[in-house]
């Protein structure tokens, strides 16, 4: 079996070279890179594709549930999160995570969540990680207010002044999410994640759905599961396997498939 490719994520230097030294330990791992902010995290699963990553959850700026929203469907890894707080690896283990570490960190703890994810990756291998991930987090969110399933209403429900805006329930309070405003949308089942202004917002709906209320003209689909606002587009990598990567203006990295690569290569000539 080959090793997992590791990705390790914490603000904190000293925990990052302690689960460097533990890992190190482990064959069934390789540590491929680490990152002191989820932000840096997020561009770097779109580019080196890892099958793990250690992640802690108390982070500033971007924290560790916030990294796994923003991720794209099918560059999510396994996740195991690490927390100094009882109360945050609650609420990590019922996200579905691979498993939870609390700090101060135990290599033997450590080594048993590896073995959890080395199973786990031989029982389902690179798919459908996000999915559960995403629903959980809906749940969490629920428990704060038992009214907070995400949804939009259609066009045709609301007035001409508020055609070109997505309407979310969050938390009770229904946000107001301008097409403009909005860099791309990524699916995960039945659980959409809408990108705008540095937050991410979850709705329960299909990418199918939520199509038929974006404006057809700036949203380009790049990925079966991934629709992207070419406004935002600044640079495009080819890669060598075919697809591409597209740099968006906000920092984040996007990757087109094979699929839709001619699509966008239309868009940019």
């Amino acid at each position: 079996m080959s090793k997992l490719k590791t990705i390790i994520v914490d603000d904190e230097p000293l925990a990052l070279q302690l689960l460097r030294s533990i890992l190190s330990e482990n064959d069934h791992v390789e540590v491929i890179a680490e990152f002191r902010n989820g932000r840096d995290a997020i561009a770097a699963a779109a580019e080196l594709l890892p099958d793990l990553m250690f992640l802690d959850i108390q982070m500033p700026g971007v924290n560790g549930f916030e990294v796994v929203k923003a991720m794209q469907a099918d560059v999510m890894p396994m996740v195991i999160f690490a927390t100094a707080f009882n109360q945050f690896a609650i609420d990590a283990f019922d996200l579905h995570a691979v498993d939870y570490v609390l700090k101060p960190l135990d290599s033997e703890r450590v080594q048993r969540a590896v073995a959890r994810a080395v199973e786990r990756h031989a029982a389902v291998g690179d798919e459908g990680h996000k999915t559960p991930l995403i629903g959980a987090i809906d749940e969490i969110s629920k428990r704060l207010d038992s009214e907070n399933e995400a949804r939009s209403q259609s066009n045709d429900e609301v007035p001409d002044g508020m055609k070109r805006k997505l309407l979310i329930r969050d938390s009770g309070v229904v946000k107001v999410i301008p097409f403009d405003s909005i860099d791309w949308v990524d699916a995960a089942g039945d659980y959409m994640c809408v990108h705008a202004n540095n937050e991410t917002h979850i709705v329960r709906s299909t990418l199918r759905e939520l199509l038929e209320k974006l404006d057809d003209k700036i949203f380009v689909r790049i990925h079966r599961s991934t629709v992207v606002n070419i406004e935002r587009v600044v640079t495009i990598t080819p890669l060598q396997k075919g697809g591409s990567l597209l740099h968006l203006s906000e920092g984040h990295t996007l990757k087109v498939s094979r699929n839709y690569r001619e699509a966008i290569r239309q868009l940019f000539q």
